[in-house]
């Protein structure tokens, strides 16, 4: 039987999209503590069914596929402009394709208002219901209020008209950010892209014997399995070494290894990687908030979807490809080195090439100088700084990496950048090294 957690998610995917949701609602719907409730809608937040939206509620909202990640619902965008709805609550879960400034007289500005557009316009109450009319939802800016017959219409055609405070301008730039956030999100791989699903894993129940395990092992030719109870909660894993020597009789209860690391669907495929290999993990159950067990995620499907990653070409560009972007590889013959211009970017407020960027440059430059002596993927495990000299904008930079220690699954290098001969930072970089072949 399910938990009341589990209850109260299912519940709430049975409701209506766009339909409002409060705790003190689902508390009585299901008989449940307002606490329980509370917990799980926080939870349904998380996975994308439900969206908290001030001064107007919860509301049920179409889960996202990621392929679509990129488009902001209407609900988004009142959290990203801070905004209130004056009307169209119901349509607050819809998906918007593109925006439109009315900066313009409003025949030239319906020539670019379509179905699921957001009309970002001021106080033109005209416009307002034109872009209504059209199938666009509404996004009033400079904190101006609209007619009472636009509220009603936004209700009939259950299309969102929102008013912030923020000016035009403003308001383009934070959704043109929102949207390329989102962006970024949709290229990062998840352990959910790559999970083996639990209706395709292999696990044993703590209830049952060691002889169980001799059977999924003689199936399967895998030693490590996850452990669940009835509710199918994880509780533990259980591997070759904690079976060995033990009575096929006893439990498996009695000699599995409890408080099993795992991973959520959330957690990015970069993260899950270091941590197998940092644990000596081959395989990482996969729960939920209330460690129910989804699926499992293996050391070679981890791997695989690094190095997809890797020959992925990049959409959306992150501070670190921005700094990245402008570090040359340069070459003679007495060694390897790579230069970089400090942009304003790169700097503090002192307008001195900052402590964070310094990090990235020496991951970026230590890994390359690795992967020249050893082809295959890594994973930064640790770095020191030792030392940084201010250095201000427009400098160009020199950084030299050396090579320490270098073993087929480990990798240490020091980093030392230069600004006109002189050393002004100093940092050692560890990396541990992963082979292409699995």
């Amino acid at each position: 039987m399910s938990t009341k957690h589990e209850q109260i998610l299912e519940y709430i995917e049975t409701l209506e999209i766009g339909s409002k949701i409060s705790v003190r609602q689902i508390a009585k719907a299901l008989s449940v503590s307002e606490g329980t409730a509370y917990r799980a809608i926080k939870d349904a937040e998380n996975q994308g069914t439900v969206s908290t939206i001030e001064r107007v509620g919860t509301i049920r909202i179409e889960k996202k596929r990621k392929e679509n990640i990129e488009k902001l619902t209407f609900a988004e965008v009142v959290n990203v402009v801070d905004g209130q709805v004056l009307g169209g609550k119901k349509g607050l879960h819809k998906t918007l394709n593109k925006f439109v400034i009315g900066a313009m007289k409003l025949e030239a500005m319906m020539r670019y208002v379509d179905p699921d557009s957001l009309l970002i316009v001021g106080n033109r109450t005209k416009a307002h219901a034109l872009g209504l009319k059209a199938g666009a939802a509404v996004l009033i800016t400079g904190g101006f209020d609209t007619d009472e017959t636009v509220m009603k219409l936004a209700d009939e055609l259950e299309l969102p008209v929102i008013s912030t405070s923020y000016d035009t301008f403003t308001v383009a730039t934070m959704i043109n950010r929102a949207i390329y956030d989102q962006l970024i999100k949709k290229e990062i791989v998840l352990v959910s892209d790559i999970t083996i699903p639990i209706e395709q894993t292999n696990y044993l129940v703590n209830e049952e014997k060691v002889s169980k395990w001799y059977e999924l092992n003689r199936e399967t030719n895998h030693s490590r399995y996850p452990v669940v109870d009835r509710k199918k909660r994880i509780v533990g894993v259980v591997t070759s070494k904690d079976i060995i020597g033990k009575d096929n009789e006893l439990t498996i209860e009695k000699v599995m290894t409890k408080n099993p690391i795992t991973v959520s669907g959330t957690t990015s495929v970069a993260n899950a990687a270091h941590m197998m290999i940092w644990e000596g993990i081959e395989l990482l159950p996969v729960v939920d908030s209330q460690q129910t067990l989804h699926g499992i995620i293996s050391r070679q499907d981890v791997l695989k979807a690094l190095q997809m990653i890797q020959k992925q070409p990049q959409i959306g560009e992150t501070f670190d490809d921005l700094i990245t972007s402008h570090v040359r590889d340069n070459e003679n013959e007495q060694d390897v080195f790579f230069t970089c211009e400090v942009t304003p970017q790169m700097t503090s407020y002192l307008g001195t090439l900052s402590y964070g960027v310094m990090t990235t440059l020496v991951s970026e430059v230590g890994s390359r100088a690795l992967r020249k002596q050893k082809k295959g993927d890594l994973v930064v495990e640790n770095i020191t700084l030792y030392f940084l000299k201010p250095v201000q904008i427009d400098s160009k930079i020199t950084i030299r990496p050396k090579i320490l220690e270098l073993s087929r699954r480990y990798g240490k290098v020091d980093v030392e950048i230069y600004h006109e001969g002189d050393v002004v930072g100093k940092a050692l970089m560890m990396a541990q090294l992963i082979e292409r072949h699995l």
